[in-house]
């Protein structure tokens, strides 16, 4: 009995938090509050998935224990034998407790009025508050609407006593309910796309032509988020001409001013006197808060654009390197930059480049689609106890007869955490929510770091809970009494909501099959594609004009960055010689 891999388990995932906010934040730049709170988010997010494991194995020993008729555990007992990791009994509730209830109250309350406060063009703290709770308040209202028809389901049922367990049990119900609801779409679509990407990214032509697709998009939407900035800095400027230094306005209007990139605020000023030098009017204290939040999100959007802009030409930039380095003889791999930083040698980038990567993808997406089956085929049959269909519970359940802790924490492992890169790596690809995006190198801005660290406390718990499902490690899905692990203690049953416990949850993750079915056929980007968000598609002719335009758009920002580095370069000589 020792506690080593939960400690060490607590201790790596704290790390790994770490160095994911560190790559994608700016620890530096960011509000500290933001920071604090996107790391205990992300934090006790990614523990539940990887301490999970260790619940599970824990209770598996406590499963044969009341079998056995065992009262408690001996060192040398052959009847059952105690996992390598098991602690007490009382720890697991315990930071299960902590862990979900503090991912909640960051989910539903902390994260959302932070982001809120964030965008919100009110000058004080009050005001800003006002403005977040104001808009969240349709957020507020889809969870309150879940509560409110469960309670008056409740209503109905004149046998059931309320209490405070049961009102715990109708909330977790309202949250996870909505977290079902979502992370069914984002499997759906994730189980099909992941495999086919990784496989068609052997592909050196599929992929060039989507990447200059991509970049011709981002263009106009770069293009969009300029103009729409220009428009903006042009008014603020024509309201600060007419506000006076004793003016009651005056510090708001400096406010503005301050939130203006020293670059954009000498270009607006001269477009913004001869534009509205005939057309000025004195600015209110509504059209001054009205404009500030306008400023926040354009600026906001600007960036994120200009982001995706240079990572996107980056990628095609490597990609044609790739394609060109093909058929290099002696094997060197070379970059069409001399500046562009490498971690490895010409000759291993080559190799790994040009040779090793492409079976890396192919092992991969041959694996993800194995997994991708698996899951679809548990999430159909999982219901089924007798005989059992699921085939993680197939595997499971013969590792607890055998006593092999070790592989069914390795088997929950891998599958929480391909269930978890499925849904995580698909929130940031939604057209709708594209107004988000988390960027590396730093760049991510605080918006997008709190819109993840809300998505990840939201989704986690329902997707644990489907994965206890899958594995028949929840007695009301199988109608068995069976001991439950500790996260399933802490979170309760929704005996009390009984069209949920006994219908929704068990039924509604069957529509994954649908929904990758549509992905499968491309349903989903047709249909976008109808409606104006065009998608890549390759039938399609307006896909081929785009993959034009990415092409001409790349070339010319090689030549520009080519112009830059010979300009770099004579200025180097010059000095040397000078």
């Amino acid at each position: 009995m020792t506690a080593g891999p939960l400690i060490a388990e607590v201790v790596l995932t704290f790390c790994l938090a770490s160095l994911i906010l560190y790559k994608y934040g700016n620890v530096r730049k960011q509000n500290a509050l933001v920071t604090f709170a996107v790391l205990i988010a992300w934090y006790f997010s990614f523990l539940i998935i990887f301490v999970l494991p260790l619940d599970v194995s824990s209770v598996s020993t406590l499963t044969c224990t009341q079998e056995n008729n065992i009262t408690e555990f001996e060192s040398n007992t052959t009847i059952c034998k105690i996992p390598w990791s098991h602690v007490p009994e009382s720890v697991f509730p315990n930071l299960w407790r902590v862990v979900y209830w503090t991912s909640q109250v960051l989910t539903w309350l902390v994260l959302p009025l932070m982001q809120s406060y964030a965008k919100a063009g009110e000058f004080t703290m009050r005001g800003k508050l006002k403005s977040a709770l104001v808009d969240n308040a349709i957020y507020y209202g889809s969870y309150l609407f879940i509560c409110g028809i469960l309670l008056i389901y409740l209503a109905i049922k004149p046998e059931l006593q309320l209490d405070g367990q049961k009102l715990k049990a109708i909330a977790s119900s309202a949250s996870n309910t909505w977290g079902l609801l979502l992370l069914v779409c984002l499997l759906g679509y994730a189980l099909v796309e992941i495999p086919r990407n990784l496989w068609l990214s052997t592909n050196p032509a599929y992929k060039l032509q989507k990447a200059y697709f991509k970049v011709a998009k981002i263009s106009a939407d770069k293009c969009e988020a300029e103009e729409s900035l220009e428009d903006i800095l042009e008014t603020v400027h024509s309201m600060a001409s007419c506000v006076r230094p004793r003016d009651a306005l005056y510090a708001e209007m400096e406010t503005v001013i301050h939130k203006i990139p020293l670059h954009l605020n000498q270009k607006a000023k001269v477009q913004s006197s001869a534009a509205h030098a005939d057309s000025m009017v004195s600015p209110t204290l509504k059209s001054l808060v009205r404009i500030h939040k306008q400023l926040i999100k354009a600026l906001h959007t600007s960036k994120r654009c200009e982001t995706q802009w240079q990572l996107a030409v980056q990628k095609v930039i490597l990609l044609e390197d790739v394609q060109r380095n093909r058929h290099s003889r002696d094997r060197t791999f070379k970059h069409t930059f001399s500046n562009t930083p490498s971690l490895f040698s010409p000759t291993f980038e080559w190799y790994w480049r040009c040779v090793i990567q492409d079976y890396v993808c192919q092992t991969a997406a041959i694996l993800a689609a194995v997994l991708s089956t698996a899951v679809v085929w548990s999430e159909v049959t999982f219901f089924n106890k007798s005989p059992v269909l699921s085939l993680f519970a197939i595997f499971l359940g013969l590792a607890r007869e055998n006593y092999d802790y070790f592989t069914i924490e390795v088997l929950s492992t891998v599958i929480i955490a391909y269930l978890c890169f499925c849904a995580y790596s698909t929130v940031l690809k939604i057209r709708v929510l594209n107004y988000y995006y988390l960027a590396p190198h730093h760049q991510t801005d605080e918006h997008s770091l709190i819109f993840s660290g809300m998505m990840l406390c939201r989704l986690t718990p329902p997707m644990c809970l489907n994965f206890l499902g899958l594995i028949h490690m929840d007695s009301h899905i199988i109608k068995s009494r069976i001991s439950e692990t500790y996260y399933t203690q802490v979170m309760g049953h929704m005996d009390v909501v009984s069209i949920i416990s006994d219908g929704f949850n068990i039924y509604f993750p069957m529509l994954v099959l649908a929904f990758c079915l549509a992905t499968y056929f491309s349903l989903g980007s047709r249909l976008l594609s109808l409606v104006g968000f065009q998608q890549f598609l390759d039938d399609d002719e307006l896909t081929s004009e785009l993959v034009e335009e990415g092409k001409e758009l790349v070339n010319r920002e090689k030549r520009k960055r080519q112009r830059t580095e010979e300009t770099a370069e004579r200025r180097r000589e010059f000095s040397e010689r000078f």
